[in-house]
């Protein structure tokens, strides 16, 4: 009677080990037909996912080349919207065990692309609250943790002569404590860091923010640092009709937000700027004329002794109303030409209490991070 017993207790683990090994042989294929069947009935998109891994001990999954791109309704063409090598979906070990189940993202070599026609600001930020869905519809769980490597952020408008395609190539964001695990009371718990290569320069970002609040709640600061503004030709000849022969760019920003309303500046800063060069002889007359007097200008509104046009732009106002100091850019301008010229850095001007005037201490809207010393 033992016996059976014992050879009964064998069949069924060994039973449950069989099936246990055979779902884990066919998940990955389940989950790859449904992963490419959520893809395709996506409104207004289509896509494709390449092989689904599967790690049980991390409790992960990695799509293995992504496609999405939208479909126009009339004609039916595709346009590449989104790619990637490789994403990583699993859960938050450490906030697992603080009793938080929430989720990483990690993408690998993804590719963001907006083309003519269908970048326009409130179509972006539609086609981004759709990309949001896909990827909720990919990922249960909430993402704490946003993680981009070599990633790249493209416009084209193939419709423009020349053919105009511009980009922020090996992009890094990382994003942290998005939904506040470590239940921190400071006032802007979350992070996200980015940069990226921008035409010989670099473009960099660091914001603070509550990505839990009802409203808008942040502190950012972002930069962009000697892009080469010759790279840019093909932009200028098909938009502004002149192209560039020396010249480079830089920006910097800061913005805050609170309590539905924000405010901050734009400080863009061009160096060494030549429009008509040697390469021009054999451009038309009024175009010469045309680059000439862009020459002309920009010497007038140069500072001589940092060779530098540049101005500030400061921004402020309440979502859904904003307002931008046209005048005071006009003025900076000039400042920066006859008395002094603009440092070109960020100001540090700006911060958390920025937007209805009160102050706060600084350790208030620290991460956790950085109390923690990390």
């Amino acid at each position: 009677m033992a016996s059976f017993k014992k050879r009964k207790t064998l069949i069924i683990v060994g039973s449950v080990v069989v099936l246990l090994i055979i779902l884990r042989l066919l998940l990955p294929y389940i989950v790859l037909r449904y992963a490419n069947r959520t893809l395709q009935d996506m409104n207004g998109y289509t896509g494709h996912v390449k092989d689904i891994d599967i790690s049980l001990y991390r409790g992960a999954y990695q799509i293995d080349s992504i496609y999405i791109r939208k479909v126009d309704s009339t004609t039916g063409k595709q346009t590449p919207f989104f790619s990637a090598k490789k994403i990583d979906l699993s859960v938050e070990w450490p906030s697992l065990f603080k009793g938080r189940i929430v989720g990483e993202l990690g993408l690998l070599s993804p590719e963001l692309r907006f083309t003519k026609g269908q970048a326009e600001p409130g179509q972006v930020a539609k086609d981004t609250n759709d990309f949001r869905q896909v990827l909720r519809d990919f990922m249960p769980l909430q993402v704490n943790r946003f993680e981009v490597q070599d990633g790249r952020i493209r416009y084209l408008d193939s419709t423009a002569a020349p053919k105009v395609d511009i980009s922020l190539t090996d992009t890094y964001i990382l994003a942290n404590n998005l939904k506040n695990t470590s239940k921190s009371n400071v006032k802007l718990p979350s992070s996200v860091v980015a940069s990226a290569k921008a035409y010989g320069g670099t473009f960099t970002l660091d914001m603070k923010l509550d990505a839990l609040a009802k409203q808008p709640t942040f502190d950012l600061t972002a930069e962009i640092k000697q892009a080469n503004l010759v790279k840019l030709n093909d932009f200028f000849i098909a938009y502004a009709k002149f192209d560039i022969s020396r010249g480079t760019f830089s920006l910097y920003s800061e913005f805050a937000a609170d309590q539905g309303r924000f405010k901050g500046y734009v400080k863009p800063i061009v160096k060494e700027l030549e429009v008509k060069g040697a390469e021009d002889k054999k451009d038309g007359f009024f175009q010469k004329v045309k680059e000439t007097v862009i020459d002309v200008v920009g010497d007038i509104l140069e500072n001589p002794k940092k060779d530098q046009i540049a101005t500030k732009i400061p921004v402020q106002g309440s979502f859904g109303e904003s307002s931008v100091g046209v005048w005071q850019a006009v003025w900076e301008v000039l400042k920066n030409a006859f008395i002094e010229a603009l440092l070109p850095s960020i100001d540090n001007e700006i911060d958390i209490s920025s937007p209805d005037g009160t102050k706060v201490g600084l350790e208030k809207y620290k991460t956790s991070d950085d109390m923690q010393g990390k």
